[in-house]
């Protein structure tokens, strides 16, 4: 393989799962302890072929939407009701 891009052509989803695995659990499927230049390059090769063959919803690091919930929820005035005044 010349390049990054020729090499993620490659991949199959059996091996996509096959480097996920390894990346979860740190190890190759024979055992042997995955390196951390063997996990960082597992994780690009898992990103970038995500990028190209799954949802987003389905991808590594999804978050889905973002934002505070309690700002979307009215919260009762529990010192005043409406009926009451200052002067």
């Amino acid at each position: 393989m010349s390049s990054f891009a020729e090499l993620l052509q490659s991949v199959t989803p059996e091996i996509y799962e096959n480097l996920k695995t390894a990346v979860e659990i740190g190890k190759w499927p024979d055992g042997r302890k995955l390196t951390q230049e063997q996990k960082e390059l597992c994780l690009q090769a898992m990103i970038a072929w995500e990028q190209d063959n799954l949802p987003e919803d389905q991808r590594t690091g999804y978050m889905g939407p973002q934002g505070c919930k309690s700002k979307n929820e009215e919260i009762p005035n529990i010192l005043f009701k409406s009926s009451d005044t200052l002067h």
